[in-house]
C-alpha cells in the first residue's frame, strides 16, 4: 500500500456540487449512512480533466440503500445489484453507487466478492492508486493508499503487489498501458515493478474475453498519443501476445499527421497502422469496425492518387487513408495532397451508364464507363462531359 498524502486536500466543480448530486448524499446523510464519491471523478478534478461520470460508493448494503432512496422518491435501478451496484437517477443525471467491496476469490476474469465496511478494505481491491481517491460532499478527499502521491506527475501505480493485482483481473495489464496513454507522465515513464508484473503473468490475458480485450485496447487507441504507452505494449511482450506480427512503427507518424491536420483520433485508423489485414482477427470487432479497417487498410496500399482517395472514400476517410499510407511508407504528406482529397471528395463524374446506352450494352458499357472516369479522375476531374462522350 502507499502511503497517504497528510495534506488535507478538496475537490470542487460543479459535478459536485449540483443540486442532483448534493440530493443523492442528502438521501444517505437523513438515513444516516455515509457516502463518497470516488475514481475518475476526484482523479480528473484534481487533474483538471473534464468529468464525465459521478460513481460513488458507500458502506450500505445494496437492499437496503434501495429501500430509503426510493423512499426519497429516487429511480433506482439494479444495474449489478449481485454485485453491489445500483444507479440512482437524481433529476436526470446517473449515478452509479457501489457498496464497498473486498475480494474474496478471484480466477483472473471475474472476482467473487463480499461487502466491506470501510474505505480502506475498498480501496485495497482496487487497479491504481490515482483511481482510489474518495471525496466527501464537501469535497475533502481520502487517499487510503497514496494516490495523492502519483496525481502530479501522474504516475500510474497498480495498489499493493502488482502481480496480485493482474492476477485478480488480467485485463488490468492493459488497462496500465490505457491510463497511463490517458493520464501518465512520459517523462516519469513507467512503474518499473508494473512492467516487470505485465511481463511475468502476460500468459493470462489468454484468458480474457476477446470482447474485453478489443474494448481495452480500442479505448488504448483513442487517447490523444498512445504511441509511448503502445511501446510498453511492446516491451513487455503483451502486444505480440495478442496480436503477433504487428508494429507500432507507423503509429507515432500517424498521430502527428493527425495533429498536423487537425483530425481528432481514430482507433480504427490507429488499429490499421498496427499490422496486416488479418490483425483484426485476434480481436472482436464489429461489423461496421471490420469494413472499416479493411477499406482504410486497402486505400493505404493501394495506389489511388489523393484526389481519388477523396472522390471514393469522402473527405474525412480520404485523408485518414492517405495518412495511413505515408505512415506506413515513413513519407512526408503535403497540405496540397490534403486539399486534392477535398477536391476529389467534390467530384461529381459527369457521366451515368444511360449516356452511353445508345453506343455500348452490357458487360462492355460497364468498362467503357470505368475507362472514362479513370480518365476523368486521372486528369485531376477537369475532362468536360464533353469530352467524356466524345
Amino acid at each position: 500500500m502507499g502511503r497517504s498524502n497528510p495534506r488535507p486536500l478538496n475537490v470542487s466543480g460543479d459535478w459536485l456540487t449540483a443540486a442532483t448530486t448534493q440530493a443523492v448524499f442528502d438521501a444517505y446523510d437523513a438515513a444516516g449512512h455515509a457516502l463518497y464519491v470516488v475514481g475518475g471523478c476526484v482523479r480528473n478534478t484534481l487533474l483538471g480533466v473534464p468529468v464525465t461520470d459521478i460513481d460513488m460508493a458507500s458502506p450500505v448494503p445494496p437492499e437496503t440503500a434501495k429501500t430509503f432512496l426510493k423512499a426519497a422518491g429516487f429511480k433506482v435501478i439494479p444495474t449489478g445489484i449481485e454485485h453491489g451496484t445500483l444507479t440512482v437517477i437524481s433529476g436526470d443525471v446517473p449515478y452509479e453507487i457501489t457498496t464497498f467491496r473486498k475480494d474474496v476469490e478471484t480466477d483472473g476474469r471475474r472476482a467473487v466478492v463480499t461487502f466491506a465496511k470501510t474505505v480502506t478494505e475498498d480501496a485495497a481491491r482496487r487497479d491504481f492508486t490515482v483511481n482510489a481517491l474518495y471525496a466527501q460532499r464537501d469535497g475533502t478527499v481520502e487517499d487510503p493508499v497514496g494516490g495523492l502521491n502519483d496525481i502530479k506527475p501522474t504516475r500510474i501505480r497498480f495498489i499493493g503487489q502488482p502481480e496480485d493485482r493482474i492476477r485478480e483481473d488480467y485485463l488490468r495489464s492493459l488497462r496500465f498501458f490505457r491510463f497511463h496513454a490517458q493520464y501518465g507522465s512520459t517523462s516519469e515513464g513507467f512503474d518499473p515493478d508494473a512492467l516487470a508484473a505485465i511481463a511475468a503473468t502476460q500468459d493470462g490475458i489468454e484468458r480474457l474475453s476477446k470482447e474485453r480485450v478489443t474494448s481495452e485496447l480500442l479505448k488504448l487507441l483513442s487517447a490523444d498519443d498512445p504511441a509511448f504507452a503502445m511501446g510498453g505494449l511492446v516491451a513487455t511482450g503483451l502486444l505480440h501476445r495478442l496480436l503477433p506480427g504487428v508494429t507500432t512503427d507507423p503509429l507515432a507518424p500517424l498521430v502527428h499527421l493527425e495533429g498536423m491536420f487537425g483530425i481528432s483520433p481514430n482507433p480504427m485508423l490507429r488499429l490499421a497502422s498496427l499490422g496486416p489485414h488479418d490483425l483484426s482477427s485476434g480481436l472482436r470487432l464489429s461489423k461496421v469496425q471490420s469494413r472499416e479497417f479493411e477499406r482504410l487498410r486497402s486505400a493505404a496500399e493501394s495506389t489511388a492518387s489523393a484526389g481519388e482517395l477523396g472522390y471514393r472514400l469522402g473527405f474525412s476517410q480520404g485523408l485518414s487513408a492517405l495518412m495511413l499510407r505515408a505512415a506506413l511508407l515513413d513519407t512526408p504528406l503535403l497540405v496540397s495532397e490534403k486539399d486534392a482529397v477535398a477536391r476529389g471528395a467534390e467530384a461529381k463524374f459527369p457521366l451515368k451508364a444511360k449516356d452511353l446506352a445508345d453506343q455500348f450494352s452490357g458487360a462492355t458499357l460497364g468498362a467503357v464507363l470505368r475507362d472514362r472516369e479513370a480518365a476523368w479522375i486521372a486528369s485531376e476531374f477537369t475532362l468536360s462531359r464533353e469530352t467524356l462522350l466524345g
